[in-house]
């Protein structure tokens, strides 16, 4: 009988015959579509799926083997079905929020074209990407102000997606009103309560009486909704064009630094191992250490033995567990190296769980 590395061996052998066919099925798949598209023939044809279940079926002698064989047509149907759908609708990109809030504008620059999807928070957001309802997600994770948003970072370390793009937004904030309203008469202003926050000298100053919103961007939909030429929204200039109103006064943040970083989530992880840009690469590691003295420092003088430099550090509560944590490290460099290879090889005995979370990137 063979050991277990020769029969593991030959099961990679086999994995590598397999991925060419698929990519080569799925450019075939490519052809299908271009012939459906221009034909107005409908993505999905039942009777046809059927023939190759049936006809996969009558390929396998092994009768144990054949409905696992059919549950793996299946799968690969569903895929195809997924590649048809992109290929002829676009991108569909998964934000929380509404159109015009700064997730909104995050998706717009990342993805130019794509079909933008809104979900009522981060999670429906995640999960939706997950599931494969959408293609990717994209959801803030960190504010130069505020710092983390929790609720995303938990989410990257519990759920499947990996970061692929990371986009830098700086939070510039407008007073939007009715086109032809007279700013000097703006006596209310509708905003989110960080955005009110930081235009508080300008609100001050103006003597503005102040509504918090759930967001800016709905802050511009009541404003637009009102027709109330002394009611203002604090908000985006894309807020302002989505809802009729326009510009009264532009950049009326206090800060000009307050920028929030919005990641990029999708199933697979990219690592670019031909990209020649390194100078700019990042990664993101997320692991919970063993219960015992000196295990982080451990880790964090393995990352610095491997000359990678740490640019965040944060610990979150694991959740199970009370009193545990996990930690986020996001470091300079490309992990698609040896010296990658091998940084992550060392940190795996002393680390409960050791996740790879993204490379990417920065915009």
């Amino acid at each position: 009988m063979e050991n277990l590395e020769e029969i593991r061996k030959r099961i990679d052998e086999v994995d590598a015959q397999i991925a060419p066919l698929f990519e080569q099925r799925m450019e075939l798949v490519r052809e299908v579509t271009a012939y459906k598209t221009a034909h107005g023939l409908a993505t999905c044809d039942p009777s046809r799926e059927d023939t190759i279940l049936w006809r996969g079926a009558e390929r396998i002698q092994d009768r144990d083997v054949r409905e696992y064989y059919v549950s793996f047509q299946k799968e690969v149907l569903s895929l195809s079905r997924d590649w048809q759908r992109r290929l002829s609708s676009g991108l569909k990109v998964a934000y929380s929020g509404v159109p015009g809030a700064f997730a909104y504008i995050a998706a717009s620059r990342l993805y130019p074209g794509a079909q933008l999807v809104s979900f009522d928070n981060f999670e429906l957001a995640y999960r939706a990407c997950e599931t494969g309802e959408c293609d990717v997600a994209v959801l803030p994770f960190e504010n130069s102000f505020a710092g983390e948003v929790s609720s995303v970072t938990d989410l990257m370390f519990s759920g499947s997606l990996y970061v692929n793009q990371v986009l830098e937004l700086a939070a510039e904030q407008n007073l939007l009103g009715l086109p032809g309203a007279d700013k000097s008469k703006i006596r209310k202003v509708y905003s989110h309560p960080q955005a009110l926050a930081q235009c508080a000298e300008y609100i001050q100053r103006n003597k503005l009486v102040t509504r918090e919103m759930s967001n800016t961007a709905v802050a511009a939909q009541r404003v637009s909704q009102k027709q109330d030429p002394a009611c203002a929204a604090i908000g985006t200039a894309e807020a302002a064009a989505l809802y009729g109103l326009e510009v009264l006064e532009p950049r009326i943040n206090t800060s000009r630094t307050n920028t929030t970083r919005f990641a990029s989530f999708s199933r697979m992880l990219r690592l670019d191992r031909e990209n020649k840009r390194k100078m700019d690469k990042h990664f993101i590691l997320m692991y919970a250490v063993k219960n015992e003295a000196g295990a982080l420092a451990q880790t964090l003088n393995i990352i610095g033995a491997h000359n990678f430099n740490m640019c965040n550090l944060h610990s979150r509560p694991l959740k199970e567990l009370l009193w545990n944590y996990y930690f986020f490290v996001e470091l300079d460099g490309d992990v698609a190296t040896e010296e990658g290879s091998s940084l992550l090889q060392e940190l795996a005995p002393f680390c409960d769980r050791l996740k790879l979370v993204g490379s990417f990137y920065t915009r």
